[in-house]
């Protein structure tokens, strides 16, 4: 007769209580500040001792700020800030490419494990170098050997050739080591994905002898593609989310750049999360910033992919020239990032920012009074 009272009571408290009167938690927003090869040559350098002391001053000031995920570009040009056995250490390190140094991405991930905050590898997929100079690649890289092959292509930079599978492994390969050897909480692949239309166009043209009814734009996509889900098979085998950086303007990545973003945002196969440069204002008279949002969120029909907004802390106080009518605004207006932030987690899959980049933020002689005033207004909402 106990048991059956007992019982009885149990299902009553159920009843009354559906859900084990638990309150759901909100989910914790990310908060992401990015930092390139261009702040890494500001703080680093041959004195490793004051390097560390410089990042572990980064690390502070992301966490007293209460942001907590830094976008640590790892790799830029075909080269690496940590002990890689397939790219050669960094030139943004010492000034010499191939030169030893400390393990940077070991370090930062330790220092911002340690004080609660994400680490994400940023990868620069393609690109060898910024400038046509050649005789910077040093044989230590794996792009040396390619210099007088199609694998490689030199037009206003110097780029590995998409469509080559020694290229396709090269990316996949380079991505395992550090999923492999280090304990990143992400990969992130920004928006550098073809330099231009001519770049495998020999390697088109076999290709079509045999399957006449594929366009060039269609073919650009399909390889971008087939090493997009190739990592993602990488990352997910080691429990790493994996996602993509690409233009905020949808129909540029689909004309220029082929990031087969409708492909991406309606699969399992491709990307965890995806983070948009949506660097507009609000009156951008072809980009306005609340419509560009909207159509990120609603093309997202797998409702695993995480949105992520990147956003322009960059233009505080500058003209933004495309904006057109809108081209001041960003001089005029001290609290855009903060209205944006705002309006952004209305977003169905919205999962956070992220700020291009951190020297913007704490960098004296970067910062201006625009962007100044900017972070003020921006940490009114970052409780």
């Amino acid at each position: 007769m106990k048991k059956i009272i007992l019982i009885i009571c149990i299902l009553f408290l159920f009843v009354l209580f559906p859900k084990n009167n638990e309150v759901k938690a909100e989910k914790e927003e990310l908060r992401g500040i990015f930092i390139s090869y261009i702040e890494e040559q500001r703080y680093l350098s041959k004195d490793q001792e004051k390097s560390k002391a410089n990042i572990n001053k980064m690390i502070e000031n992301v966490k007293k700020n209460k942001f907590n995920l830094i976008i640590l570009q790892v790799r830029s040009a075909s080269d690496a800030i940590y002990d890689s056995n397939i790219f050669p250490w960094s030139s943004v390190l010492t000034g010499v490419e191939g030169e030893e140094y400390f393990d940077v991405l070991d370090y930062f991930i330790k220092e911002s494990h340690s004080n609660n905050i994400k680490l994400y590898a940023w990868i620069n997929p393609y690109r060898v170098r910024t400038n046509t100079n050649v005789e910077s690649i040093s044989d230590k890289n794996p792009a040396y050997k390619y210099l007088d092959t199609d694998t490689i292509y030199i037009n206003n930079g110097i780029y590995y050739n998409p469509s080559k599978k020694e290229v396709e492994d090269l990316i996949v390969n380079g991505v395992e080591e550090i999923v492999k050897n280090y304990e990143v909480d992400g990969i992130l692949f920004d928006d550098y994905f073809y330099p231009d239309d001519q770049i495998d166009i020999n390697d088109y043209n076999e290709y079509i002898k045999t399957n006449p009814y594929i366009n060039l734009k269609d073919y650009h996509l399909m390889i971008v593609n087939k090493m997009v889900k190739r990592t993602h098979e990488i990352c997910e085998k080691y429990k790493v989310e994996f996602g993509i950086s690409p233009d905020g303007n949808i129909n540029n990545n689909y004309e220029s750049i082929y990031a087969d973003i409708y492909t991406w945002l309606n699969s399992d196969e491709y990307i965890d999360y995806i983070m948009p440069q949506i660097y507009y204002g609000f009156f951008n008279e072809k980009m306005p910033f609340y419509q560009t949002i909207k159509e990120w969120d609603n093309a997202i029909k797998n409702n695993s992919i995480k949105l992520m907004i990147a956003l322009a802390l960059y233009k505080s106080g500058n003209v933004d020239k495309y904006a057109k009518s809108g081209s001041e605004e960003w001089i005029k207006n001290n609290d855009i990032i903060k209205r944006e932030i705002m309006l952004s987690r209305n977003l169905k899959h919205y999962e956070g920012f992220s700020l291009f980049r951190y020297d913007n933020l704490f960098t004296e002689g970067v910062i201006n009074e625009s962007s100044k005033l900017e972070f003020e207004n921006l940490k009114k909402i970052l409780h």
